[in-house]
């Protein structure tokens, strides 16, 4: 059932996309708008189909649901739409996918299927808007025809959409679990979410790091807590995190300065049963403009993050270092590299930011360069040091190398506790887990679940093993200079071997006879690019 589900869906998913190839949007920049915001339509109409069934017998019974409904009076139909949870989208009868492919050969569809998704969106605006910044709004959808140029093509185009959406139904997907809908973002978005997105590169962070990230920082039971990433992208960690605690148990906060990753964060929240969240996404940038609004908390319970490694911020990286930001950048600003601007480690500013933002028992667990966990000097080893001062360090899991295929860089995932006051901190080795796969032109690797387990399980259990993980205090941290590599920390262990003095003789005489051998093999080497020098000679 769900392999059938997965692979229809998947289906679905290639057919927008072939539509908009069709009418020379494949690759186009506004592409990922009209795939993400035609699926979210069809997945909201088959979600308020689903729901209203629900409400009333008499729709669940019928054959044709629409039909019935169409005979409610305008006042029943409102009191049904109020009956609707907070998470489902209120859909009056002339807005149902149903309703647009009826009335598709109407003249000047186009108008009638961008103003039915406007409607939708204006209706539904509280509970399914993302705001900026500044407080403004982001609705639902935009007005999907005009990226078409030629106006005369339009309802032809629209007409293509609505044609692909109705014949599959979600309906049957409403009870599938996380991992399915992780799966079927993924794919979703896959062909939008690139390394080449220029200055704001958003990377997916693999399902296995959020996997292990939420793990982690949920080793129990917990309920009502707030959940921030201050870099969510699409909301990979957001999710897993969720997820691990119960989606009624959390609210989430983002933010993000990028449009595609709220609007996309967006449609991962509306498949993930986590709506009662959207109004707390913001589209803005959280170094310059940390948002504090609204009902948002100063601080919060548990915080995920995959920030930039590099970026180029130097236009405003002297805006930053004033007295406001003195507590918040406690360990300093990155200077502006000499030739490489884009260098510029914006993620010792993120992890600073999350420092500040964890409450009083606040745990995290982020993304870092690998490089970080050892430096030597500068802002990377004051941090390190501040989270051993505070006593805030819960451990460190250095991960295989190409776990992200869209970058090279190793990395490590930093996990923080500010109840971890007596210490006890697990730093583990997993670098030589994962088996390596092609993915593309790059090269991509892939832990199992036993290996995930295996990093889960010993993290939580606070256990050593030789090579892999060890536990130190501290008071063992500052001694090795406050390097949070694992490697540094494991016990060298020399293996001995009784044998008789004999065999001790004739090991050593072995041993003789071999070097004498290749000493004469090097003399004769020797020897013989001697003689060939002595032949050389001038044509």
């Amino acid at each position: 059932m769900v392999t059938d589900l997965n692979t229809k869906t998947k289906a679905l998913i290639d057919e927008l996309k072939a539509v908009c190839a069709s009418y020379g949007l494949g690759n186009d920049g506004n592409e990922y708008k009209i795939i993400t915001q035609a699926f979210l339509y069809k997945f909201l109409n088959d979600k308020f189909a689903h729901e209203v069934k629900q409400l009333d017998p008499k729709l669940a019974k019928a054959e044709d649901w629409e039909k019935v409904a169409a005979g409610y009076s305008d006042k029943d139909y409102a009191k049904l739409l109020h009956r609707l949870g907070p998470d489902c989208a209120k859909l009056e009868r002339e807005h149902t996918l149903t309703y647009l492919y009826n009335n598709q050969n109407r003249e000047e569809f186009h108008k009638l299927f961008d103003d039915t998704l406007h409607a939708i969106a204006v209706k539904n605006t509280d509970i399914f808007s993302v705001k900026e910044e500044t407080g403004e709004k982001i609705i639902l959808f935009d007005a999907l025809s005009q990226f078409i140029t030629s106006p005369t093509k339009r309802d032809a185009f629209c007409r293509a959409i609505v044609n692909k959406l109705v014949p599959f139904s979600f309906e049957a997907i409403f009870t599938q679990k996380f991992d399915f809908f992780a799966t079927i973002f993924e794919y979703l978005i896959k062909d939008y979410n690139k390394d080449g997105g220029g200055k704001y590169a958003e990377y997916y962070t693999p399902h296995a790091i959020a996997k292990i990230m939420a793990a982690i920082l949920v080793d129990g039971p917990v309920k009502d807590v707030t959940c921030y990433d201050p870099s969510a992208g699409t909301g990979q960690l957001l999710m897993s995190l969720a997820h691990a605690i119960g989606e009624k148990q959390c609210s989430l906060y983002a933010e993000d300065i990028s449009q595609k990753s709220s609007s996309m964060l967006r449609l991962n929240l509306v498949l993930n049963n986590l709506v009662h969240s959207i109004p707390n996404i913001i589209q803005g940038d959280t170094i310059r403009h940390p948002y504090s609004g609204g009902s948002w908390p100063e601080r919060f319970d548990y915080i995920v993050s995959n920030p930039p490694f590099k970026l180029d911020f130097s236009d405003y990286r002297d805006e930053l270092d004033n007295k406001a930001n003195t507590d918040r950048f406690f360990a300093g600003i990155p200077n502006v590299p000499t030739k490489e601007k884009d260098k510029m480690a914006i993620y010792l500013l993120f992890i600073q930011h999350i420092m500040h933002m964890l409450g009083p028992k606040g745990k995290a667990a982020i993304v870092v360069p690998t490089g970080f966990v050892t430096a030597q000097s500068g802002i990377d080893k004051k941090i390190r040091e501040q989270l051993v001062e505070r006593r805030m360090l819960r451990g460190v899991v250095g991960m295989p190398s190409n776990i992200f295929a869209t970058t090279g860089t190793n990395v490590s995932v930093l996990f923080l506790d500010k109840a971890n006051t007596k210490g006890d901190i697990v730093l583990m080795d997993a670098s030589k887990l994962g088996t390596t796969v092609k993915d593309g032109k790059n090269q991509k690797t892939l832990l199992s679940p036993t290996e995930e387990d295996l990093i889960i399980t010993t993290f939580n259990r606070h256990q050593t093993v030789d090579d892999f993980a060890v536990v130190v205090s501290y008071e063992d941290i500052k001694a090795k200079n406050y390097s949070f590599s694992a490697g540094q920390y494991f016990e060298i262990k020399l293996n001995h071997e009784d044998i008789t003095e004999a065999q001790f003789r004739q090991e050593v005489d072995i041993r003789e006879k071999r070097l004498q051998g290749m000493f004469e093999q090097g003399a004769a080497l020797n020897k013989a690019i001697l003689d060939g020098l002595s032949t050389l000679h001038v044509n």
